[in-house]
């Protein structure tokens, strides 16, 4: 299976009045995952400018670097900034490079995965010009979250830090950076390509 690794990085927590200032995406192939690294593994990643940024104190001051690059009037041309409307199109263009195909409505629907991208960077995008009708995500998204449940204990579902201390980490770490943190969705389910959870329970029958 083919699916795409999407992280995003907002000013704030609402995706009404809050913007995204950075997109990044990880194509990975699940039949090829053992034979590419993942720092060779397809990668896009673009910083957002906007005419004014509206933002929480906490986001802005965790996404500081990047309002730095974006401020930066030596990088006004740079290839990895965009507006948001230039985001999607750029992003449909990627995939369209790397195998992915439309619909008959000529829109990719495309197989999505992302710590709590279901719950919350899905309705950024959403805000964004072209989605529904350049891009779209399949209905089912991946969390490493699922994979690293422990139905016994936890009570709700773990945090990234949580499903890396439970990979083996011995420094679970979260960048906050949107091209790292796509890249750590699927290094942590890697994993369970080889070892799919319906082995187990067809065993156990």
């Amino acid at each position: 299976m083919r699916y795409v690794s999407i992280d995003l990085e907002m000013s704030g927590p609402d995706p009404l009045r809050h913007q995204v200032l950075e997109l990044a995406a990880v194509v990975e192939d699940t039949k090829r995952a053992a034979a590419t690294p993942l720092a060779e593994l397809p990668a896009f990643r673009r910083a957002v400018r906007h005419p004014e940024i509206c933002g929480t104190a906490g986001a802005l001051a965790l996404n500081a670097g990047l309002l730095h690059e974006l401020a930066d009037k030596t990088k006004l041309a740079a290839p990895d900034i965009c507006r948001p409307d230039e985001l999607l199109p750029q992003l449909r263009e990627f995939l369209l490079a790397n195998g992915f195909r439309p619909n008959k409505k000529d829109c990719l629907s495309v197989v999505m995965a992302g710590k709590n991208f279901a719950t919350f960077d899905l309705l950024f995008l959403r805000q964004l010009p072209g989605w529904g009708t350049l891009l779209k995500a399949e209905p089912a998204v991946l969390d490493p979250a699922a994979f690293y449940l422990n139905w016994h204990k936890d009570s709700r579902l773990p945090t990234m830090l949580i499903c890396q201390a439970r990979a083996g980490d011995a420094e679970p770490h979260v960048a906050h950076e949107a091209l790292a943190d796509a890249l750590e969705v699927v290094r942590l389910l890697r994993p369970f390509y080889e070892h799919p959870a319906y082995k187990s329970i067809n065993k156990e029958q």
